[in-house]
Parts: structure tokens; C-alpha cells; sequence
């Protein structure tokens, strides 16, 4: 699940322009899955063809086997580490596979029982590579089909998460350069996380007469409540976002709050009101932009 450079400058250069940055992100979220859901494919036709005994559950001796990485145990039972790790404060690779057992046995149940109150329904799906195909009954076309469900779900929820991370740090930066504010008036510093012991998030600030000003960027659509609710927790000075709510405008204003809305007509260049306002140096924007954003990605991707 990788977030590319390539990627980031694209979302970056959408949000300056005010456009939807989205179909970025969706795009990745097809590729690895597609990418999953062919390689998922070629491991059931193997798996199938080497079940040597008809009434061996052959899916779950072969996709829940303990020498596979906890991952991919977690995912093809129909869970994920993180809900693993939400349900028991743990995901050690015991837990896992403990819990993908049980979840699977459950889950295995359910579709029996549905099978048998639906008996009318009958579905086959055929999987077929290099000339060899393998035939799946209902029961276990409902399996493959809630595995790649599941894994669709982590996906999409990881890659929007890690979007949002991963852009944070380069779209500030960007900012702080294209009003060409010098270096010493900023850094990104990372957040440590407590509860897992190491170095998770990237903070942004502007530095000024010795203080510290946070800088938030939160990629969500508008009147998502948590947002004001995220900057007044963390004593936010700058918050950069792509659409903002009335309200969301309204409360930054009384809580004085900076705020830069990228989907407006020109969004960004709000954030020269948040220089201006805690005194960062800087000049205003001249020539062309689309120029100068290959100069400064050569300088913040290097």
C-alpha cells in the first residue's frame, strides 16, 4: 500500500488549482485492489487444485495457515489487523490467527445457514489461469467474494489516511515557498504516539520570535464536524482544509483561527492572511506558478 511521490505531487497540484484531488486517491485505491484481487485469484486455483480431500476445507487450511504473514490471515478470514487490534488492545500474530479462526468458523457458519434458507439460489464461479479452471460453489464464492470486500474496505480506509499524512508536510511546504517564506520560519517535526511507541505523524509550524505555530491540513469534504472539533483539541493556529463549511468558517473566525479553504476560487492564496497575521516574512506571489511548483518539488521531494 504505497502512497507515491509521483501521487502526492498530483493531489498537491490539484489542490492548489482548487480542483477535486480525489479521483488521485481513488485511482491508487483500483490499482491495489485489482492488483490483490488477481493475485487472490491465482492462489484459490492453486489452493483448490491441491486439496487432495473433498471434505477438507480447503480455504481455510490454505489462507489461514499460520506460516502466512498476520496480515493476510486477518484478511482472508474477513477481518483486518486493525479491527483485530481494536477487539483485543493486541494483534501479535497468536491473537490473529486465534481470531481469524474463530471469525471464520463464524462467518463460514452464516453463510451455511444462509445457503440452505436460499436454496434456490445457485451461484458458480469459475476461476480460470493458464488453462486450468477451478469451479467454486456458492458457499465458497460468498467467502472469496466478503475476502475481497474486506480487502477493499483496509485499502481505501489506509490510502485515504495515508493520503492526508502524506501530503500534509509537502503541501505546507509548497505553500511556504511559492510566498517564498525562508526556512528558518518553519519546520515539520514529528508527532510521537504514546500508546505505540514510536514516531507515527509529521506536525507543520510556523516559527516566529521564538514560538511555535501549529499548522493543521485536513483533506475532508465540508461540514465534516470533527474538523473545528480536531483544531481547537490541538490549539491549532493555521488550519488548511479542502472545503469548509459556513459554519466551520464561522467558528475558526470567533476562535481566530486562520483558515485556508484550497476548493475556493483561489483558496490557497488565503494563506498569505495567515502569514500576515503572525508576522512570517514573505513576498508576494510573481510569475508563473505551474513553473515554479517543478522548482520547488525538486527542492521538497529531493
Amino acid at each position: 500500500m504505497t502512497l507515491t511521490e509521483q501521487v502526492a505531487k498530483n493531489i498537491i497540484r490539484k489542490l492548489l488549482k482548487g480542483d477535486d484531488y480525489r479521483i488521485e486517491v481513488v485511482t491508487l485505491i483500483n490499482a491495489e485492489f485489482l492488483q490483490f484481487a488477481i493475485d487472490f485469484f491465482k492462489k484459490i486455483v492453486d489452493a483448490k487444485l491441491q486439496s487432495k480431500d473433498i471434505t477438507v476445507d480447503w480455504y481455510k487450511e490454505a489462507f489461514l495457515n499460520p506460516k502466512l504473514p498476520a496480515k493476510e490471515i486477518a484478511i482472508n478470514s474477513g477481518l483486518n489487523k486493525k479491527t483485530i487490534h481494536n477487539m483485543f488492545n493486541s494483534s501479535t500474530k497468536e491473537i490473529v490467527i486465534d481470531a481469524a479462526n474463530e471469525h471464520y468458523d463464524v462467518l463460514y457458519e452464516s453463510i451455511k445457514n444462509l445457503v440452505e434458507t436460499e436454496h434456490e439460489l445457485d451461484l458458480t464461479l469459475t476461476i480460470k489461469f493458464k488453462n486450468v479452471a477451478v469451479d467454486l460453489n456458492v458457499s465458497e464464492s460468498l467467502i472469496v467474494i466478503n475476502t475481497l470486500a474486506v480487502k477493499r474496505a483496509e485499502l481505501r480506509g489506509g490510502l485515504w489516511s495515508t493520503a492526508g499524512k502524506r501530503v500534509e508536510s509537502p503541501l505546507m511546504k509548497t505553500l511556504c515557498k511559492l510566498y517564498s517564506v525562508d526556512n528558518k520560519y518553519y519546520k515539520a517535526k514529528f508527532k510521537k504516539d504514546n500508546a505505540k511507541g514510536f514516531d507515527r505523524e509529521i506536525d507543520f509550524y510556523l516559527l516566529k520570535d521564538g514560538h511555535e505555530y501549529l499548522c493543521e491540513v485536513k483533506l475532508m469534504g465540508s461540514g465534516n464536524p470533527e474538523s473545528a472539533d480536531a483544531v481547537i483539541a490541538r490549539s491549532t493556529n493555521v488550519f488548511v482544509a479542502d472545503k469548509l463549511s459556513i459554519q466551520n468558517k464561522n467558528q475558526l473566525d470567533h476562535l481566530g483561527i486562520n483558515w485556508v479553504e484550497m476548493r475556493s476560487e483561489n483558496g490557497f492564496m488565503r494563506f498569505k492572511h495567515a502569514l500576515e497575521s503572525i508576522g512570517i516574512p514573505h513576498k508576494d506571489l510573481s510569475g508563473n506558478i505551474d513553473e515554479k511548483l517543478e522548482v520547488i518539488f525538486k527542492e521538497i521531494f529531493a
